[in-house]
C-alpha cells in the first residue's frame, strides 16, 4: 500500500523585512541585553536609545532627571529616537517610557518591526531591586511603581505586532523566541 507524503504547511513569510527592529517594554525586561544579543545573531548594529540620550546630553539619565526633570528627558528621548529611525537595519532598545509618547510610538510602529518584551511586574521589581539606578523608582516601592506603570503602559506596548515573554528565562531563550517570531 502506497502512503501519501506527509502534508507540510507552508511556512509563513517572515515579518522582518530589513527595517529597524525596536524593542519596547517596561524597565528591566531585558531590552538592552536581549537587543545586543539579537543584533549579534542577525549581524546588525545595536543601538541603546538611553546611551544615545546620555551621549547627546553629555550626562547620565539620572542627572538629566535630577537637573531638568522628566519632561525635558522625554523630549530629548523623542528627538534621539527620531534620529535613530533612519530606515537602516539595526536593533534599537528603547527606554521604558519612549513608546508612551504618541508621536514616537506612531513613528516606531510605522517604520520598524516593534517587539514588546513583557515580564511579570514581580520579576521586574526583583531585577530593579539589585541596583538603584532608575530615576522613576528612587525612594519608592518598585513593585508599586512598576504595577502603576504597567497599568498605563502595557496597553500601549500591546500595539506592537510581536509580544515576547522575558520573565525568568535566560536572555538567550528570549532571543530565540524573537528569531522564531520574525522568521529567522
Amino acid at each position: 500500500m502506497l502512503q501519501s507524503p506527509p502534508v507540510t504547511k507552508p511556512r509563513p513569510s517572515p515579518l522582518w523585512t530589513g527595517q529597524p527592529i525596536v524593542l519596547v517594554g517596561l524597565m528591566a525586561t531585558g531590552k538592552s541585553t536581549v537587543g545586543r544579543r539579537l543584533a549579534t545573531r542577525l549581524g546588525l548594529p545595536f543601538v541603546d536609545a538611553d546611551t544615545e540620550i546620555e551621549t547627546a546630553a553629555g550626562m547620565s539619565i539620572s542627572d538629566i532627571f535630577a537637573k531638568f526633570g522628566e519632561p525635558y528627558f522625554r523630549d530629548g528621548e523623542r528627538r534621539v529616537i527620531h534620529r535613530l529611525m533612519d530606515g537602516r537595519p539595526k536593533v534599537i532598545a528603547t527606554g521604558g517610557g519612549a513608546f508612551v509618547n504618541d508621536e514616537t510610538r506612531a513613528l516606531i510602529l510605522a517604520e520598524a518591526l516593534t517587539i514588546w518584551l513583557d515580564a511579570p511586574v514581580h520579576v521586574l521589581a526583583e531585577r530593579v531591586g539589585r541596583r538603584d539606578t532608575r530615576p522613576l523608582l528612587r525612594g519608592k516601592d518598585p513593585l508599586k511603581v512598576l504595577g502603576e506603570l504597567a497599568a498605563v503602559r502595557n496597553p500601549l506596548y500591546a500595539q506592537a505586532p510581536i509580544r515576547i515573554e522575558s520573565g525568568h528565562a535566560p536572555h538567550e531563550t528570549t532571543v530565540r523566541a524573537i528569531l522564531e517570531a520574525i522568521g529567522k
